[in-house]
């Protein structure tokens, strides 16, 4: 039961991560039609605005203090985060605290980069061909981590937790199973993105804005007619997508170091995620995305693993074979949607 339980967290750790990827993919095809290659991409530079914000605030001071001595016999120089030597426990508080408090940072970047990539090349491509927008984008991704790499280097680069959260839960106890721990920080993730995909969805549901921009994904023209300017608001959902999958990256930097190959790795398995889910389908990219997420976990279980060797690297796209065979339009795939 034990280890049920680990890779049931451990699935719905991995389903989160798919689960916001794929919603700020599908958030781009639903509205504006476009298959965004360069949807991964986003998700790295929201991971390394964590590490700027980290090195930001670990910007040092020296000072020298002459009452201690190195064993040359030297003054000691003493070394303090800027930040710290500014404000005192507060500035260390900033410190240690950097990760979440860089999703303040990311939020104003990320929606600065997105309103760039939609206003200077993806409306470019709304009416073109699907494989011409894969193209571009996904030279658009090739670009930005180039960029990235040429900027942090080839290496994967550290994003410490907060100290307060560095350790384990004791999830066990919480559901009456014994011990069973499970570090903090991945319960936290899990916690965080299941916040974002409600506040994206209520969004779309429950305000105005997000009910005209659903209607204009079902008929752009007609909405056109009433005096709306429908573009506006997809630029808007554009710059919303970009958000989501930057902060995404941002508290992911704590699991998986950021390096920039990181958007790629997770790009085309959240395309599959979309894919199952249903093109176009917001709540079937959750769905799919929690779910791949969940059957990728125990099929890396080594008792799986010992009777179908490699099964953890295949279930994803065997799951996406027999779902599309089946269910050609996904899980909650929308009529109409890539059938043209």
């Amino acid at each position: 039961m034990d280890q049920f339980v680990l890779q049931l967290l451990n699935g719905l750790d991995k389903g989160a991560a798919y689960a916001l990827i794929a919603l700020g993919l599908t958030l781009v095809f639903g509205t504006l039609g476009v298959v965004n290659f360069a949807h991964g991409a986003l998700f790295m530079i929201g991971a390394f605005c964590a590490v700027v914000f980290s090195r930001l605030l670990q910007l040092e001071t020296v000072t020298v203090d002459p009452e201690k001595l190195t064993p040359w016999g030297s003054p000691m120089e003493i070394r303090t985060p800027l930040v710290q030597a500014w404000l005192g426990d507060f500035g260390a508080f900033l410190v240690e605290w950097s990760v979440p408090l860089s999703i303040l940072f990311a939020i104003p970047v990320m929606l600065f980069v997105g309103i760039a990539m939609e206003r200077g090349l993806i409306r470019f491509f709304y009416r073109r061909t699907h494989a011409e927008q894969i193209l571009v984008t996904f030279g658009l991704a090739i670009v930005l981590q180039e960029i990235v790499k040429a900027n942090f280097g080839a290496n994967p680069i550290p994003v410490a937790t907060p100290p307060a959260l560095s350790g384990s839960a004791d999830v066990g106890t919480w559901i009456g199973l014994g011990s069973i721990y499970y570090p903090w920080w991945r319960l936290i993730y899990l916690g965080f993105a299941l916040v974002v995909v409600g506040l994206v969805i209520s969004f779309l549901r429950f305000t105005t804005y997000g009910m005209v921009v659903r209607a204009g994904m079902e008929d752009r023209q007609t909405v056109g007619f009433l005096g709306i300017d429908i573009q506006r608001r997809f630029t808007v959902v554009f710059a919303i997508a970009a958000v989501v999958a930057g902060v995404a990256g941002v508290m992911y930097t704590p699991i998986v170091p950021p390096n920039y190959n990181i958007g790629m790795d997770f790009l085309v398995l959240s395309f599959v995620v979309v894919v199952v889910g249903g093109m176009g389908s917001v709540s079937g990219a959750v769905l799919a995305g929690f779910l791949l997420g969940i059957l990728q976990s125990f099929a890396a279980m080594n008792e799986i693993k010992n009777i179908i060797p490699g099964i953890d690297q295949v279930i994803i796209y065997l799951v996406a074979v027999v779902v599309l065979l089946t269910m050609p339009r996904g899980l909650l795939g929308r009529k109409g949607v890539m059938e043209r």
